[in-house]
């Protein structure tokens, strides 16, 4: 088939962080030329775009908000963004954030790398993983190293998990496996309450 149809409405909802809900569509169409998703958020107040930079993965990123109003804080500025709005950010060191003025409000999320071939970012396993059960989320980060290989964000938070769940040889290992891909996961282990026991 050469083409998908979906709905927004058809959408999974997967719980985040603040109330943010990540809507996929990039895996729901099987698109691999680009990243893009939905996010919503529930309630006025709520995160619609959860504060980050792109410095990690170097990615230009474009939202535009399709149902309701948000608030986008970029760098020391603020952006009233009612529906229809379009924000790009081109700088991946800008941190950014927003939060929903609206109940229900939804943001379309664009994004990837200038001059590279796309990746699917990591985020995408372990945002599943932990909404499920965690011996599900276990499964979902297994199944991550295996579709899209050896990186480090994919054996941490199956490190995670494991902890969570007693499993602590594994999530050392695990744990010891994303510190050699990726040397500064050890700065975040330090303060990771998910591996204390592990550390």
């Amino acid at each position: 088939m050469t083409y998908s149809v979906a709905h927004l409405g058809e959408l999974d909802r997967v719980p985040v962080m603040e109330g943010l809900e990540w809507r996929p569509i990039r895996r729901r169409l099987g698109i691999t030329a680009f990243g893009v998703n939905a996010y919503t958020a529930e309630k006025v107040g709520d995160w619609i775009v959860e504060e980050h930079t792109e410095e990690q993965l170097g990615h230009e990123e474009m939202y535009m908000v399709v149902k309701g109003k948000a608030t986008f804080t970029l760098g020391s500025e603020t952006v009233d963004a009612p529906a229809g709005t379009i924000v790009f950010i081109s700088d991946p060191q800008m941190k950014r954030k927003a939060v929903a003025d609206e109940p229900e409000t939804t943001v379309l999320a664009v994004g990837a790398k200038p001059g590279e071939a796309f990746t699917p970012s990591a985020w995408e396993w372990y945002f599943q993983a932990y909404a499920q059960a965690p011996e599900d989320g276990i499964e979902t980060m297994r199944r991550g190293i295996a579709v899209d290989g050896e990186r480090s964000p994919l054996y941490y938070h199956l490190a995670c998990l494991e902890a969570r769940v007693g499993r602590l040889d594994d999530a050392r290992a695990h744990l010891a496996r994303a510190i050699e891909l990726d040397p500064g996961a050890a700065e975040h282990a330090a303060k990771d309450d998910d591996l204390k026991e592990v550390r």
